[in-house]
């Protein structure tokens, strides 16, 4: 019929919702909402029969009773999270501590690291310093051995023989009259205070003979017989012998170090010496040049087109072996 009515249906508000919806729609929509959820709380909620008298609960009384759940299960969960917080408050604090004292042990270490490292400093001075003073009194005493052998003069290649042997004394005047006899005919004064070989026994695996050491009562015999000796080449009965100034034996390897060097500058015409203790001079553009160190001759050489390569010790070691 045309007249007839019919309820109208409810409007879909999402599809009439718009972009343009304004506060006061959303608002009523979430009041509507949860006018809608209290209603369907009240619908489930149980309700007295109407039969008998055991109805069970009324809605006020199941809301308290939901209520009551709700408080009892948040008590609890609030409980253990209490629970854990005080646990995790407790390792923090234990956290704490631990680290206040490692920050007070690395304090304690950096103290101890500065002091020891105070004296570290400390005792390389004082190494230093001993070191320094070694080397001062090795060098004094070095000079003092050297001075105490002044009146001494060194045999090298004397034949190791019995006959020789026993008597050293009377072998050094032959010498003496073999290759200098002028001093003996100027009355100088050949005798000696002792004569021995070095060192005091014989080793049987070295081949070369030990060394005559001779002291003489005169210095200035001595070093008459030194002069010649560097003039020439002196022999015992025909046999080639070497006469050299008697030194510690720490400087005796100091010259010997220049062996390699003073033959080579003997064959250019350098003319070449070693003075005390160990020192190398050599005449060279008209100047007397002296090196103490081998090290120092090489950078000369280097810096001299002349002598250039022509001392280059290590090379002539490499050949010779």
């Amino acid at each position: 019929m045309a007249n007839s009515t019919e309820p109208q249906k409810p409007q879909n508000t999402k599809k009439n919702k718009k972009k343009g919806a304004t506060l006061d729609t959303f608002y009523g929509a979430k009041i509507q909402n949860r006018e809608q959820t209290e209603d369907n709380i009240k619908e489930n909620a149980p309700k007295p029969s109407k039969g008998n008298g055991n109805s069970p609960q009324t809605y006020e009384e199941f809301e308290s009773e939901m209520t009551k759940k709700m408080e009892a299960f948040w008590e609890e969960k609030l409980e253990i999270m209490q629970k854990k917080f005080t646990h995790l408050q407790n390792q923090f604090d234990q956290t704490v501590k631990e680290n206040q004292a490692l920050k007070a042990r690395i304090r304690q270490l950096e103290d101890n690291d500065r002091v020891k490292e105070q004296e570290s400093i400390k005792q390389s001075q004082n190494t230093k310093k001993l070191e320094e003073n070694i080397k001062y009194l090795t060098d004094k005493v070095i000079d003092l051995e050297n001075r105490g052998r002044r009146d001494n003069f060194r045999i090298i290649g004397l034949p190791e023989k019995p006959e020789i042997n026993t008597k050293l004394d009377m072998v050094i005047q032959d010498i003496i009259k073999e290759n200098c006899p002028e001093i003996l005919e100027q009355g100088g004064n050949t005798a000696t205070d002792r004569a021995h070989r070095t060192p005091s026994t014989l080793n049987p695996q070295k081949t070369t003979p030990r060394n005559v050491i001779a002291k003489f009562q005169s210095y200035q015999t001595k070093e008459k017989i030194l002069q010649e000796a560097r003039k020439r080449q002196f022999r015992y009965k025909g046999m080639p012998i070497r006469v050299t100034q008697d030194l510690a034996s720490s400087t005796l390897n100091d010259r010997k170090a220049w062996n390699m060097i003073f033959r080579k500058a003997r064959e250019l015409g350098l003319q070449p010496r070693i003075s005390y203790p160990a020192k190398l001079t050599i005449y060279f553009q008209g100047k007397v040049w002296a090196f103490n160190k081998i090290e120092d001759f090489q950078l000369f050489a280097k810096k001299r087109p002349e002598l250039c390569g022509k001392f280059d010790t290590e090379n002539q070691r490499a050949r010779n072996t």
